[in-house]
């Protein structure tokens, strides 16, 4: 089998694909994949499916604790049978499509990110994934990079995407191996149950909600905004910094 092609590309690069119906290997993709969930992936989809988190992670996802990082993973769960089929697909498509992950979103580019030793700043990469069995490369319809990203909305799911990265990156830095107990039970929590966080924190009962470089709890009932604030509350409790990624000067 042919090795798929990995195109390098800058933001006004154009590249032809297109996803549809007509599309002969349309439905394809999903199924039988190893799909991790992100936390802003998961709180999107519940809230699309009208269900507390922890009623979206029993009833569609596995939850486990990465060996190497040490911090809580999901995986969306398939099918159990031979087909091994996203639950979210239907011979007419994605019935999440507005809620679909990040990794749906974004393909079929591929995105990185460069950190500077010298400055700390980040540079962003982008690359073409040209799969041989995908047909949506055969489509007419053409896009730069940029038009891609931003017909995708993909800015706010690389926003909140990066802020997680750069909690991965600490903790291998400053926190290798794994977590104590109660760290793990908080990190699982603000990253993937906000209900009981939001509670948690409006009543005062979270440690290091008096720290002076912590923001503010968010005023409106914005589940966005609140995990913007669950992140920096993590990264802060383990970490003591501010995360550059959700604290832009």
């Amino acid at each position: 089998m042919k090795e798929p092609e990995l195109i390098p590309l800058g933001p006004n690069d154009k590249f032809r694909f297109g996803c549809h119906q007509k599309v002969p290997c349309f439905n394809q993709c999903c199924r039988d994949l190893n799909q991790a969930l992100t936390p802003y992936d998961v709180l999107r989809l519940k809230t699309r499916l009208n269900l507390t988190a922890r009623a979206f992670l029993d009833r569609y996802a596995v939850v486990y604790f990465g060996p190497a990082t040490g911090l809580p993973v999901v995986s969306l769960r398939f099918s159990a049978d031979r087909e091994k089929v996203c639950s979210f697909v239907t011979p007419q498509g994605c019935r999440v499509y507005d809620a679909r992950p990040s990794s749906c979103r974004i393909y079929p580019l591929a995105r990185a990110l460069q950190r500077s030793r010298i400055d700390g700043r980040t540079t962003e990469h982008f690359a073409l994934l040209q799969e041989p069995h995908c047909r949506g490369f055969e489509q007419a319809d053409q896009q730069t990079v940029r038009q891609w990203v931003a017909s995708q909305e993909l800015e706010i799911y690389h926003r909140m995407n990066d802020a997680l990265m750069e909690i991965i990156a600490l903790k291998n830095q400053r926190r290798p191996g794994a977590l104590s107990a109660e760290h793990r039970r908080m990190t699982q929590m603000s990253f993937y149950d906000l209900d009981t966080l939001k509670q948690k924190a409006l009543a005062g009962g979270l440690p290091g909600m008096d720290h002076d470089h912590l923001v503010p709890m968010p005023a409106a009932d914005d589940d966005t905004e609140w995990l913007m604030w669950a992140l920096a509350w993590i990264g802060q409790v383990l970490f003591a910094i501010r995360l550059g990624s959700l604290h832009k000067d």
